[in-house]
């Protein structure tokens, strides 16, 4: 391994940093290798067609499928900005990756992980709009307006990634490893040897926008569509509107639990275990999942994907 620690101006300057994961279990290495392989594989394959079938099929060019090719366009990139990185520790006993890697790894991953949060509460709207205004949903959910709500997405999440951005420490006394899987910021922030205490708070307020907020707002609006079924007598419209909402309140679910818990809880003084798990569920498993629920439970994915390999839809 390289120089890892260089003098400048008499400060200590960290320009790698080491990354444990499960570097100190040998015998999983090889098993988490395989999980994070297959798991990789799926999310590109499985987005990368959801967004083929989206873009190249005219019956999916709805408002619902726009903000899903968005989602599955995000779980490609987020996923590729970390799962790699954790394929080539998995073949290293001490894995190692440099100071700009690791801070483009990790604020781009916030970027892309906040986009999300906001991007699943407009999907959540959407469902609202066509459960309880069926009749208006196509004036309501005009293009115009879709794309203006996804660029709000990213603009916001971008305006909130760079806040601690702008505070990231830079010293560090010589401390350069970090007990996790990937650059993770709160794991990041363990490591510095100046005060932190005004990044914490950043981020805390941070979380309460980006999971708090959009969660209530999720709940409110499944509240709200809730009582919308209630009033429906007809078995097939129960059915339709559980069916629409079903697959989106699941990802919501696994997505926010895990980030709720791993950013608005107590922080110890070191990664432990559960939560390196924890950082896997809304890293691997949902973004796994998320082309699954929404292929499997849609029969305008499946019907669109039988017509684009030119075969008969199945009854």
């Amino acid at each position: 391994m390289g120089r890892i620690l260089m003098e400048y101006y008499n400060k200590t300057v960290v320009t790698e940093f080491i990354l444990l994961g499960i570097s100190n279990y040998p015998s999983a290495q090889i098993v988490m290798c395989v999980v994070i392989f297959v798991f990789y594989l799926i999310i590109l394959l499985g987005n990368g067609l959801m967004i083929v079938l989206i873009t190249l099929s005219p019956p999916l060019h709805t408002p619902m499928y726009f903000f899903l090719s968005n989602l599955s366009i995000l779980d490609v990139f987020y996923t590729s900005c970390t799962l790699p990185q954790m394929l080539l520790n998995c073949f290293s006993h001490r894995p190692t990756i440099s100071y700009i890697r690791c801070a483009i790894q990790m604020y781009v991953g916030l970027f892309l992980g906040i986009t999300e949060c906001f991007l699943l509460a407009v999907m959540a709207y959407d469902r609202f709009a066509a459960v309880c205004r069926p009749l208006h949903y196509t004036l309501i959910m005009s293009k115009k307006l879709c794309i203006q709500m996804v660029t709000t997405c990213w603009a916001a999440a971008l305006v909130i990634t760079l806040m601690p951005l702008l505070m990231q420490p830079t010293q560090f006394c010589g401390h350069n490893t970090i007990n996790h899987f990937l650059c993770e910021l709160q794991a990041f922030l363990k490591l510095a040897c100046s005060d932190t205490y005004l990044n914490e708070i950043v981020i805390m307020v941070n979380s309460f926008l980006v999971l708090i907020v959009p969660f209530f707002f999720i709940l409110l609006t499944y509240g709200r569509i809730s009582l919308a079924v209630l009033h429906l007598r007809s078995v097939k419209g129960l059915s339709k509107a559980f069916s629409t909402c079903g697959s989106h309140l699941i990802v919501v679910s696994i997505f926010y639990g895990s980030a709720i818990s791993m950013y608005l809880r107590p922080q110890g003084k070191s990664f432990s275990d559960y939560d390196k798990i924890v950082t896997l569920f809304y890293a691997a498993v949902t973004p796994m999942l998320n082309p699954l629920i929404y292929s499997l439970r849609n029969k305008d994915v499946k019907g669109a994907f039988w017509r684009l390999i030119g075969k008969k839809v199945p009854e």
